[in-house]
């Protein structure tokens, strides 16, 4: 009787370790409110410029405008305030949360100077391992104030996204459960959008809704109203792509063909549940010879920067039923040619995809 006791007590006692086992191997994960909820405290963390304040994993990654730094730096230290404007892409089962965001940062007067970030965060078992930003900022004064008059060649995008105050309301709409994409074919369509732009010829499979519109650093660069007087340009006579064509149009036009490369092709974050797919991406410039090309029409055209040029870029996709509706972009103008600070020098310079949110 004794050894059925000791029995049967060793067994309980195996079976309290597996339900213990079983839970912690199961714990729930961060769902969306929760991801969501570690963006605004890491946001609080970086106006009092403190990361104590925030569950750090001990071996945790940070960089801004692809610089691997040390918490607290860049924008840990001049953070002053958070703005209204919020676009996430929240992918739970990714354990990532990426989006942009309005923030205020030390500037030349009291209520400071708006940028814009693009945040991810990677967070495992409630603990944030990964900090990926690029954070726009307007060209800024070296010096006293009013010692140096530096205009940026653009409007400040924080204020633009500012006065919005909220995203267009297609990015937080749901896609109805029998006509949502698998994360494959969502990264697979937005891919090919930067398929269609890298040396853009007119005659691609461009993947756009009718009504497909862009903002890239707060403004509309599909669809523009035109000025008063203005005539709508002629994709048959211009040498520019326009602001006044629609997606489909400025891609078929042939004339965005100096983006000679796009590399460094991550896909970071997917929300099946809205259709939205987050990526960080580079573009290159054509160079040289490279400027001069062929339209689809036969007319030979040079365009371009001519000077070693490009782009970082977090850029943001809405799609339903296979088709890209709606497009939003940040970017920082970087060294030509350098790396995100996630990808190995060859993955660095390479057009292929990468799905980095280690879902399968």
């Amino acid at each position: 009787m004794r050894k059925c006791s000791m029995l049967f007590a060793v067994c309980q006692l195996l079976l309290c370790y597996a339900q213990i086992g079983f839970s912690q191997s199961n714990s729930p994960t961060c769902n969306r409110a929760c991801l969501e909820g570690f963006v605004e405290k890491y946001f609080d963390a970086a106006i009092a410029h403190d990361p104590k304040l925030l569950p750090i994993a001990p071996n945790y990654k940070f960089t801004e405008n692809g610089q691997r730094l040390i918490l607290p730096d860049a924008h840990w230290k001049i953070m002053t305030g958070k703005g209204k404007y919020r676009l996430f892409v929240t992918d739970p089962d990714a354990g990532q949360v990426a989006c942009f965001a309005t923030i205020r940062e030390e500037g030349n007067t009291p209520e400071g100077t708006g940028a814009v970030i693009a945040l991810r965060l990677k967070v495992v078992n409630r603990q944030i391992a990964e900090i990926e930003s690029i954070v726009v900022r307007p060209q800024m004064p070296m010096g006293p104030p009013g010692a140096v008059k530096a205009a940026p060649a653009f409007p400040n995008a924080a204020d633009t996204l500012e006065k919005m105050e909220v995203p267009h309301h297609l990015y937080t709409e749901a896609i109805p459960p029998n006509q949502r994409m698998s994360r494959k074919d969502l990264i697979r369509v937005a891919n090919m959008y930067f398929s269609g732009l890298e040396k853009n010829d007119g005659k691609g499979e461009y993947p756009f809704t009718d009504d497909c519109d862009r903002l890239e650093g707060g403004m509309q660069t599909t669809n523009a109203p035109l000025r008063p007087g203005q005539i709508r340009p002629d994709p048959m006579k211009e040498s520019v792509y326009s602001a006044n064509w629609g997606c489909k149009e400025q891609f078929r036009s042939g004339l965005m063909h100096f983006v000679w490369r796009i590399r460094d092709r991550r896909f970071v974050a997917v929300d099946q549940e809205r259709g939205l797919v987050f990526s960080f991406v580079f573009f290159d410039h054509a160079l040289g010879k490279d400027r001069t090309y062929q339209t689809p029409d036969g007319r030979i055209v040079t365009g371009g920067p001519i000077q070693p040029n490009g782009w970082e870029i977090a850029e943001l996709f809405k799609i339903e039923k296979g088709l890209i509706r709606r497009i939003e972009a940040n970017m920082v103008s970087p060294p030509y040619g350098m790396n995100s600070g996630w990808s190995s020098w060859e993955d660095g310079l390479s057009s292929a995809a990468r799905d980095v949110t280690g879902v399968k």
